[in-house]
């Protein structure tokens, strides 16, 4: 008897849904071809699920994702729910819950320079082609889980003097949320170039001394892998100047979350990154791109992330390694082919190459 897993699909908001029913359509291909039954059931997170209940993560969908083998994500938010009343809930909300909820302490995002696509970069063609950097962000700590507060009419907070509005936000850490994330960097580093860089700001933040202190601790265990640190400014101008120099980059919540962002432009666009959200429990799998309301409904937002998001479940959540070599494969033969979303196309792709959200979903069905 065949592989069943359970799936639980979270097709958030904006192009979201657009995009998720390209995964399923690759999920479906797989069961084709592959002995394996996929059981997808959708629940709601982000601004879609506060429309529907007040709140951006619903009960009903945490016992859904613990129920699961995997989650699959596509995205959240938007202006709709960015209305700057106290208290009001916000969408992104709910992707920060599932996050902390699930135990998932570890994101992963591959960044790979494909060859079809080094002239859509921003960056020159030598700089871009051949780069392939693995960023691991720890991913439940730091300022997005910090104390946090906003007061309003607070004395002397406004200009001279009057009150104004206080806020603040505080980076946390204990030591073994370090260690683990520096560890899981280390051995990954081992089954790709050997070569990690550990990311920080140590010479400003006493946090980042302690991430450091740690981070050192860990690379004396892996004396095969090659270990660097990077202050973090320093490391965001690298990545522009030399990509091929890096391996592995670990690094905190914030400082993570940002150099991978900076990265897409060696993708060409962050519609071609896949992440993977890895921990205690049922691990999370999504887009690097956001919502983006702009094309909402349009039908050409760029569905690849979200196909390497399937990618990447079957690699590290069903130890499907064919299927998801098989995917990628597809993908790659797709741009080999010449065939571009609005995002990734320039002066010179065809116009009958150009493809929206659908089309490029069925090509990549039909290649694998």
């Amino acid at each position: 008897m065949g592989k069943s897993f359970k799936i639980c699909l979270l097709p958030g908001d904006g192009i979201g849904p657009e995009v998720m029913a390209q995964a399923v359509k690759v999920l479906r291909a797989v069961k084709a071809r592959y002995d394996v039954t996929f059981e997808c059931g959708e629940a709601l997170i982000g601004g879609a699920a506060i429309d529907a209940t007040g709140t951006a993560f619903p009960p009903e969908t945490l016992a859904a994702a613990r129920e699961s083998d995997a989650v699959l994500l596509a995205a959240v938010g938007g202006p709709k729910w960015e209305t700057g009343e106290p208290g009001a809930p916000r969408a992104e909300e709910g992707l920060f819950a599932i996050r902390k909820e699930l135990g998932l302490y570890a994101n992963l995002r591959p960044v790979h320079a494909y060859a079809p696509l080094v002239d859509a970069s921003p960056l020159k063609p030598e700089l871009v082609r051949g780069a392939d950097v693995l960023i691991v962000r720890e991913l439940t700590g730091g300022l997005y889980f910090g104390k946090r507060d906003r007061a309003y009419g607070v004395p002397g907070a406004g200009p001279n003097g009057a009150p104004g509005q206080y806020a603040y936000d505080t980076m946390e850490y204990a030591e073994y949320e370090v260690e683990r994330i520096v560890r899981m960097a280390f051995e990954l580093a081992r089954g790709r170039r050997s070569r990690v860089h550990s990311v920080d700001k140590a010479n400003a933040l006493g946090v980042s001394r302690m991430w450091r202190e740690v981070a050192r601790g860990i690379a004396a265990e892996y004396p095969d892998v090659e270990f660097r640190e990077l202050l973090v400014d320093n490391a965001a101008m690298q990545l522009m100047l030399d990509p091929h120099q890096f391996d592995v980059i670990v690094s905190e919540n914030t400082f993570g979350d940002i150099l991978s962002d900076e990265a897409a432009v060696l993708s060409a666009s962050l519609g071609m990154l896949a992440s993977a959200s890895l921990g205690e429990g049922t691990a999370l799998y999504e887009p690097v791109h956001g919502s983006a309301p702009d094309i909402a409904g349009r039908g050409i937002a760029n569905p690849i992330a979200q196909i390497l998001s399937v990618e990447m479940m079957l690699r590290y959540s069903c130890k499907m390694q064919e299927a998801a070599d098989a995917i990628a494969q597809a993908v790659e033969r797709v741009l080999d082919a010449g065939y571009r979303t609005a995002d990734i196309a320039d002066a010179h792709t065809p116009a009958n190459k150009v493809l929206g959200t659908a089309a490029m979903g069925d090509k990549i069905t039909e290649y694998l």
